[in-house]
């Protein structure tokens, strides 16, 4: 319909045609000549009818330019094609509902951070506390390259029936082609600034970043591009920008707060994928597996975590005690070898005794069971219990 459309002026000529050929024909067949009118305008009533019909159908199936100009602004709310960069600083602090994240690592509303971790140390159970206890109108959870099983299990038992009373749910497991797994995390992030735009507070959840990235190196591979690091061709790196930068606030009110988890490879923090999320994220916190197999929980490295938005979120005291906390902390770490083959006297350091004193109450402090949530205030005052 929409090329007769387009041939609609040329139908009085077909017109002329089909008379002229029936009358060209009626003159070898010795047909009467009322029989070759009527046919002739048959010919042309049919010809009129379809041009009546097939005008308002094709204006409905064809570009014009209220649709066209309806399928720019389709186009420009696409997944695929990166927002404007949101515009508003992160003044506030999101309440996660952790006390270990809350207390020495605050999150700003409109952030962007990083979970990195290797396989089983514990970031779907961090997610999943992050989900029902962070202060957001909306969460949208995005899971790429998942296993299926651990799909329903994460709905069912880490997310739970009241995070999934507010959350909208991405998937795209690891059986799925890659250009599949790319556009899930891309349709998540479309709907999360589907509600900023409509002045909501989000939580964007992706998890994971690192498969993202390893479903675009297919592709790049497939397309011919030359493997650099790893394996992982130039297209991955100039990709993660175009996501990650999406998420953040915008001066009309909404936000998006956005948690990414990165499957560090083989336990290693500095490999390419985990750095160049680093370097483009607000924040990361690590999460470490000697923590996780002492039943650390959430097994959150204080000392290789950091949260850049920190210093405009909280007030100076609250950075104060943090710092105090991180200075016992480190002071524990360099101590341990000392302390543990015997070599440490006892009162020869007043600053490692101190540190040490403070050793099980931080332990305590940092420890959280994945059911219970910690408001932000109760977070504040454990800080100030130390």
């Amino acid at each position: 319909m929409i090329y007769f459309h387009y041939a609609a002026p040329l139908l009085p000529l077909f017109w002329i045609a089909s008379v002229e050929a029936i009358a060209a024909f009626d003159q070898r067949k010795h047909v009467p000549s009322f029989v070759s009118r009527a046919a002739a305008w048959l010919v042309i009533i049919g010809c009129v009818v379809a041009q009546i019909w097939i005008g308002p159908v094709s204006r409905i199936v064809t570009p014009t330019a209220d649709w066209f100009e309806a399928g720019q602004d389709r186009a420009r709310k696409n997944a695929f094609i990166a927002q404007i960069p949101p515009a508003s600083s992160v003044v506030a602090p999101l309440p996660t509902g952790v006390r270990a994240i809350d207390a020495m690592l605050t999150c700003g509303r409109g952030q962007r951070l990083g979970l990195f971790g290797g396989s089983g140390v514990g970031k779907s159970t961090l997610l999943g506390m992050l989900t029902r206890g962070t202060a957001a109108d909306v969460i949208v959870l995005a899971l790429v390259g998942e296993r299926g099983r651990e799909v329903r299990s994460f709905l069912d038992h880490d997310l739970g029936p009241a995070g999934r009373g507010r959350s909208v749910v991405v998937v795209s497991t690891s059986d799925n082609p890659p250009l599949l797994r790319m556009r899930a995390a891309y349709t998540a992030t479309a709907i999360a600034e589907y509600f900023r735009d409509q002045g909501k507070h989000v939580l964007l959840l992706m998890d994971s970043v690192t498969r993202f990235a390893m479903a675009q190196r297919e592709v790049g591979l497939a397309a011919g591009e030359p493997p650099t690091t790893k394996g992982y061709p130039p297209s991955v790196f100039a990709t993660l920008p175009t996501l990650l930068e999406r998420a953040g606030g915008l001066r009309s009110g909404g936000s998006i707060t956005a948690i990414y988890t990165v499957l560090v490879d083989g336990d290693d923090h500095n490999e390419p994928i985990a750095d160049a999320v680093r370097s483009i994220l607000d924040g990361h916190v690590v999460l470490s597996r000697d923590l996780a197999s002492r039943h650390h929980y959430p097994p959150i490295d204080i000392l290789q975590s950091v949260s850049r938005t920190m210093p405009d979120v909280v007030d100076v005291h609250h950075r104060q005690r943090a710092a105090v906390v991180r200075e016992w902390l480190s002071t524990i770490r360099d101590s341990e070898d000392l302390v543990s083959v015997g070599a440490y006297v006892e009162g020869s350091n007043p600053r490692i005794d101190e540190a040490r004193g403070k050793r099980v109450a931080i332990e305590k402090f940092l420890c959280q069971d994945a059911a219970a949530l910690c408001s932000f205030p109760e977070s504040m005052e454990a800080l100030a219990a130390l």
